[in-house]
This record gives C-alpha cells, sequence and structure tokens, in this order.
C-alpha cells in the first residue's frame, strides 16, 4: 500500500493526473494486448484508473480557486503596467535635474530594474524595485519636487507597491492552500501514481522488444517530458511552482 504522508512519486503534483491521462489512452488502445497478457487489465481497471485520474484533477483544479487565481493575476499583472508612465516620468525629473548637479542614474534611482521585474512579470523583483525606488523618492524629493515631480504621483508609487505585494500574498495563500489539499489527499495521489507505475511496467514488457513509439508512451521521463512540452506557456514570461519528490519508474 501506498504511504499518506510522503510523495511516492517524482514529478510535480499538478503532472501527476497529466500523465496519468496520457497512460491512460494507450492502455485503451492497447487494452486487448494487455488483456492478453493478464485478464487483471480490462474495462473496470481502466475505468477505476479514470476515475482516480478525475480525483486527482479535481484536487489540483478546484474551479473556485482556478478563478481567483486568474482574477488576481490578470489584476497585478495590470497594476504592475500601471507603473511604466510614472517610472518615464521620474525618469524625465531625473533628467531634468541633471544640469543642477544631480547625477543619479535611472539605475542607481531603481528604475531599470523596476522596468525590467515589470516586464518579465516579476511581482517579487517589482516589490524589491519600488523599496528601492521610494527610498530614493524620498531622499531625493526636494531635488525632484523643483523638477516637477508631485506628492500625488509619489503617492501612486506608494500605493501600488502596498497593492502588488497584497495580491502577492494573495497568490502565495492560495497556492499554499492548494500544497495542504494535495498533502491531506496524498494516499490518492500515491494509489493513481501506483496504478500508473503499474501499467508502464506491463507496457514496457508487451513493447519494449517490439515497438519503440509505445514503448516510450509506457515510459515515466518520456511522459514527464511530454507533459512539459503541453505544458509550456505562450507567455515566456508565465511562470508556475509547485512540489515534486522521490522515486519514480525507469
Amino acid at each position: 500500500m501506498p504511504t499518506t504522508n510522503s510523495r511516492t512519486y517524482n514529478c510535480k503534483d499538478e503532472e501527476l493526473p497529466v500523465i496519468c491521462k496520457f497512460v491512460s489512452y494507450s492502455i485503451k488502445r492497447d487494452i486487448a494486448a494487455f488483456t492478453v497478457y493478464s485478464p487483471k487489465f480490462n474495462n473496470g481497471y481502466t475505468a477505476d484508473f479514470d476515475a482516480k485520474t478525475t480525483s486527482a484533477f479535481e484536487v489540483i483544479e478546484p474551479e473556485n480557486e482556478m478563478n481567483d487565481q486568474k482574477v488576481i493575476t490578470k489584476r497585478l499583472y495590470a497594476t504592475m503596467d500601471s507603473l511604466l508612465d510614472p517610472i518615464n516620468r521620474i525618469s524625465g525629473y531625473i533628467s531634468l535635474a541633471e544640469p543642477a548637479g544631480f547625477n543619479i542614474s535611472d539605475n542607481d534611482f531603481g528604475l531599470i530594474q523596476l522596468r525590467k521585474g515589470i516586464n518579465s512579470r516579476d511581482a517579487e523583483g517589482v516589490i524589491n524595485s519600488l523599496h528601492v525606488v521610494n527610498a530614493n523618492i524620498t531622499k531625493y524629493k526636494a531635488i525632484l519636487s523643483d523638477q516637477g515631480l508631485a506628492d500625488e504621483l509619489c503617492q501612486q508609487i506608494v500605493t501600488t507597491a502596498t497593492n502588488i505585494a497584497n495580491d502577492k500574498q494573495l497568490q502565495y495563500e492560495i497556492a499554499s492552500n492548494r500544497k495542504a489539499i494535495v498533502q491531506g489527499n496524498l494516499a490518492l495521489f500515491n494509489s493513481l501514481y501506483q496504478t500508473m507505475n503499474e501499467i508502464c511496467k506491463v507496457g514496457k514488457i508487451l513493447y519494449k522488444k517490439t515497438d519503440a513509439v509505445k514503448l516510450k508512451e509506457y515510459t515515466f521521463n518520456e511522459l514527464k517530458k511530454r507533459v512539459h512540452k503541453t505544458q509550456k506557456p505562450n507567455d515566456t514570461t508565465a511562470k508556475t511552482s509547485n512540489s515534486a519528490t522521490t522515486e519514480e519508474s525507469k
């Protein structure tokens, strides 16, 4: 029996049901060969495998949390983008102050890194850069105010930093909650992996010497590569995260 307190699979939690869906397709296509090998592999077996896979998807992707995450991410990106105009304005004030002996560059002020963080959708990087920018605004406010820097713009930067930090915290809480839910359902995930691994072992027995293409379809490492390809984001700046662990089938 799989343990309930530690992972027996060596992939991200969200990848396991995707891999199992691939394997489900393969065994259904090859069910005749599997049944000849062992009567254990029948329609009831695949139906049970599909049911566990569906349950795993429901744990990984609860609809309400997924919707919340999308709303927060969209708002977070919009908030970060709203900083682009203030960055340009502050950069302009820095340039205007140069003739008066102000020799702080955009990079030293934190604007370059801030822009990079926005463009790469790196909320944590944006938050860190905003600390630098806000500190420099406070430090050089008198000089920049002479060039036209208004209190409203300064407050906008502060408020935006707070909003980004709050949304980043909400994202963390949702992700943390999801990990806790998965942890509470490890018996399901370990059982699912056990069944998938059993199918793959027999698939390798059947096709190791006869069909190289099908052999890959029952090889865990190859299936993980396919998941990575299918999940590769169109937006190269998008990021994902989750956990992985121990033993894997070879």
